[in-house]
């Protein structure tokens, strides 16, 4: 997988489920403001709620890719939705032996683009209730809208609720949320 290819899929990753609110300038997330002039990696790193994220993309080699260009669309777990997998998996993930399933998973919660949650919202409109995103995994995650709030669907059929939406970066936008996804 070209270096763009998964800098796409880990910016679009993370699923969200919070409400479309205007976008806010300089979010709080993890204790720590998000700001739209630094990247996705700068701003990660900040967040205590994502130090296991953090650790995946730098175990995975992520780090240059989700710190070029983009633009992405990442939805981000938090912690505590890496907490819910089965006890050791993250553990094991994150060995040498497992690098190329660790960055199918984390390329999985990467689109390529900019979506905020207006724009989500739009297509799933536009899709009759249900909008398909291609990730840089290459496999499809599925949106839907209930209300406000915006609902990533995995190909496992496990489904994560955006948390905190339209987190703008200088190279795209992160969702939080409370699942990880798996392809």
């Amino acid at each position: 997988m070209s270096k763009t290819l998964l800098s796409l899929a880990l910016t679009l990753g993370l699923a969200t489920g919070a409400a479309a609110p205007a976008l806010a300038k300089n979010p709080m997330v993890g204790g720590a403001p998000m700001y739209a002039s630094k990247t996705i990696v700068e701003n990660a790193v900040n967040s205590k709620d994502h130090t296991t994220l953090v650790a995946a993309v730098k175990a995975a080699g992520l780090v240059d890719t989700l710190s070029g260009p983009g633009p992405f669309t990442v939805f981000a777990p938090t912690n505590t939705a890496f907490a819910k997998l089965p006890p050791g998996t993250v553990e094991t993930l994150v060995q040498p032996q497992n690098k190329a399933q660790l960055t199918g998973i984390l390329t999985y919660h990467v689109v390529p683009g900019t979506f905020t949650a207006k724009d989500l919202m739009a297509l799933v409109k536009q899709g009759g209730g249900r909008a398909i995103l291609k990730t840089v995994n290459g496999a499809p995650l599925s949106v839907e809208v209930e209300g406000k709030k915006v609902y990533v669907t995995d190909a496992k059929g496990s489904t994560a609720t955006v948390t905190v939406a339209n987190v703008m970066q200088s190279n795209g936008v992160i969702h939080v949320v409370n699942g990880v996804l798996l392809p």
